[in-house]
């Protein structure tokens, strides 16, 4: 049953603080809101929630909250799907509560980021609607990709291109008189349509929307499937494995960097520094890096180290093909283990197959949980050593496993679109424990999909209690990653302490290693233990990371 919620105050004037370069270094926290706090109990985490939980935020050490999409939406892909961008999802609250909420993290020296989806809107966007009512070859069907389909009936699809979501990526509409009409285009599900980014509208309209979020305080966007939205107009085959880069029919276009251009000079017509976050997937480290120029996005995931196996090889080869890419155009890094769409750490590090793939995912994998706790618990401490800025999913900090729910609860159109195969990212979406022995753990209401029975020990609330717990663990790395003079040192020494030992010296005198072998082995020389992610007496054992003094 809902609860009565006291009316939402104005919001104080906000101002963005100058700081700075304060996102170089910054520890970001990643709020899925429907699944992080509910204030109204009724089972959907929403504004109110979060607020409630500020002051856990502001004692974990975050530096900024990034909301994934808090708008209206008919939720075909977890609010992926975007109905109109300057209101939020009554859900979720309202937009008076959106700037409260903003002002009040900011008192707490907690900045907002949100996100913004370039590539695609909702099926019941405004825009969308507009184009479906207006008919063939109408101006309102030119800011998306209506096109006829192959054949004389017009039944074929027009391209041969790849959903993210597997399945087909157009869908048909029906004319006015009953009768099969033109196809769109969706890269993800049919209630995506994508946007046609050589429109001026579609230009122009992202760019207020960023003003209109600028306006109420909020300190930067992180852009979606950022590498996705351009397409080339002929709609040409998928190339060939060895086509040269750019030249993908919608992937990584060249004209992608005018738009984030544009985007940035928005960003600095306002102060505080508003940055620009990109969600960029590509294995090329120069195209990558071409994202991140002084004119372009701040920062960019990376997600190449959150995709490696349990391994100091793999693990060392990409952290030097990161600081490779961007060393050159002096844009730091980004630290990330998992997100809203990846299997989480202590899950994933508890496998055979310990990396990440989406196409890997499926029911019944096997885990050794205390492995992987282990392995997630070194994993967070080697991320937090690394210069640049740290990305935390909620939950994260608390050592959640990933929930394999049953069939008949998922949501997740990746699910319904693999034909059952592939579990989907709703195991990594189920919503927080903060206190109690049973659910809903002090979520709220019951809560919008089913949480484990053996969570009470993994609550916030019990975790608080526990110096040794994977929250407590999270606290003083965060501490001291914004206290120790050696972090604010950009540089990375390697130290060579065996194959499989990743060891390096931050700044003058600090230390990190991490011993992925299979038996311990001798600590260096030090003046000090500063955190360690599990006990140590007398030498280092698998699967654990030490941070040293000398």
């Amino acid at each position: 049953m809902d609860t009565e919620v006291p009316p939402i105050p104005s919001a104080p004037p906000v101002t963005v603080p100058e700081d700075a370069g304060w996102w170089r270094t910054a520890v970001i926290y990643q709020v899925y809101v429907r699944s992080f706090a509910d204030g109204d109990g009724d089972g959907t985490g929403d504004l109110a929630g979060v607020r409630s939980r500020l002051g856990y935020l502001r004692d974990l050490g975050v530096d900024a909250i990034w909301f994934t999409p808090w708008y209206p939406s008919p939720l075909a892909d977890g609010g992926y799907d975007v109905a109109d961008y300057r209101d939020i999802d009554p859900r979720f609250g309202s937009l008076a509560e959106a700037e409260l909420l903003i002002a009040e993290a900011l008192a707490l020296g907690i900045r907002t980021i949100v996100d913004i989806v370039p590539n695609h809107v909702s099926e019941q966007h405004e825009w969308f609607r507009s184009a479906l009512q207006a008919g063939p070859g109408s101006p309102e069907r030119e800011r998306f990709w209506f096109h006829p389909g192959r054949g004389e009936d017009g039944a074929g699809i027009p391209t041969d291109w790849v959903s993210s979501f597997q399945g087909e990526t157009w869908t048909r509409t029906v004319d006015a008189d009953g009768r099969p009409g033109e196809w769109y285009l969706h890269l993800f599900t049919a209630q995506q349509p994508d946007l046609n980014w050589n429109h001026p509208d579609v230009r122009r309209e992202p760019e207020n929307i960023l003003r209109f979020w600028f306006d109420r305080g909020v300190a930067g966007v992180r852009i979606d499937s950022a590498a996705m939205p351009v397409k080339d107009p002929a709609l040409p085959s998928l190339p060939g494995e060895d086509a040269a880069p750019g030249t993908h029919p919608h992937i990584d276009r060249d004209e992608l960097h005018e738009i984030y251009r544009g985007w940035r000079s928005v960003a600095e017509e306002y102060p505080g520094e508003r940055v620009l976050v990109g969600e960029v997937w590509l294995e090329d480290a120069a195209r990558f890096a071409r994202y991140l120029r002084p004119d372009e996005m701040h920062t960019a995931f990376n997600f190449d180290f959150m995709t490696q196996p349990w391994s100091a090889r793999a693990m060392r080869a990409s952290i030097e093909r990161t600081l490779a890419a961007h060393e050159p155009i002096g844009a730091p890094a980004t630290w990330v283990l998992s997100n809203h769409d990846v299997t989480r750490p202590v899950t994933r590090y508890g496998r055979a197959d310990s990396g990440f793939a989406f196409e890997r995912k499926r029911f019944g994998t096997p885990t050794d949980l205390e492995r992987g706790t282990r392995r997630a618990r070194a994993a967070a401490l080697l991320v937090a050593a690394l210069p640049g800025s740290l990305y935390i999913y909620q939950g994260d900090e608390l050592g959640l496993p990933e929930v394999e729910l049953p069939r008949e609860v998922l949501q997740d159109p990746m699910h319904f679109r693999s034909q059952g195969v592939d579990p989907g990212r709703d195991g990594c979406r189920v919503p927080l424990p903060w206190s109690g022995t049973a659910s809903p753990y002090g979520f709220g209401g019951t809560p919008w999909l089913p949480q484990p029975g053996d969570w009470g020990g993994l609550t916030a609330e019990a975790q608080q209690r526990d110096p040794g717990s994977m929250l407590a663990l999270y606290r003083s790395a965060i501490a001291l990653r914004r206290d120790l003079s050696d972090f604010s040192d950009q540089s990375l020494t390697w130290l060579e302490l065996g194959a499989d030992v990743l060891a390096f010296r931050r700044g003058e005198s600090t230390i990190c290693v991490t011993n992925l072998s299979g038996s311990p082995i001798p600590v260096p020389a030090h003046r000090e233990v500063l955190l360690s992610s599990a006990p140590t007496t007398g030498a280092l054992e698998p699967d654990t990371t030490l941070w040293l003094a000398l």
